[in-house]
C-alpha cells in the first residue's frame, strides 16, 4: 500500500537538515531502487524552488510499504528526525488516483 509521510521542519533547522541530509536520501534512493517511491521532496519555507536561507518547511514522501506500521517504523528512524530537524512526523494511508 501507498503512505503519504509528511515532516515538518522546525525552526531554524537548514543546517542540520543539511548535515543529515546525505543519510536521508540514501534511505530514500533503497527505496527507490526497490520501486518503492512514487515521489519525494522538501517543501520551501517561502515561494520558491530555491529558498536559501529561509530553509525548508518540512519534506512530502509518497512510498510503499507492506503496512502502517513499517511506514511508521521507517519514517520514524528517518535521519531528519534523529537530527532533530523534523517536529513531527505523519503517515497516513494513501490511494494514487492520477497520473
Amino acid at each position: 500500500m501507498l503512505y503519504v509521510i509528511i515532516g515538518r521542519d522546525a525552526p531554524a533547522t537548514l543546517n542540520k537538515r543539511m548535515e543529515a541530509r546525505p543519510a536521508h536520501l540514501q534511505r530514500l534512493q533503497t527505496l527507490q531502487e526497490q520501486g518503492r517511491v512514487i515521489l519525494a521532496g522538501p517543501c520551501p519555507a517561502i515561494d520558491s524552488p530555491d529558498p536559501g536561507p529561509a530553509g525548508f518547511s518540512g519534506s512530502v514522501m509518497v512510498v510503499e510499504f507492506p503496512s502502517l506500521q513499517e511506514a511508521q517504523d521507517w519514517a520514524q528512524s528517518d535521519p531528519y528526525v534523529a537530527a532533530g530537524v523534523f517536529t513531527s512526523v505523519e503517515v497516513l494511508p494513501f490511494k494514487k488516483v492520477l497520473p
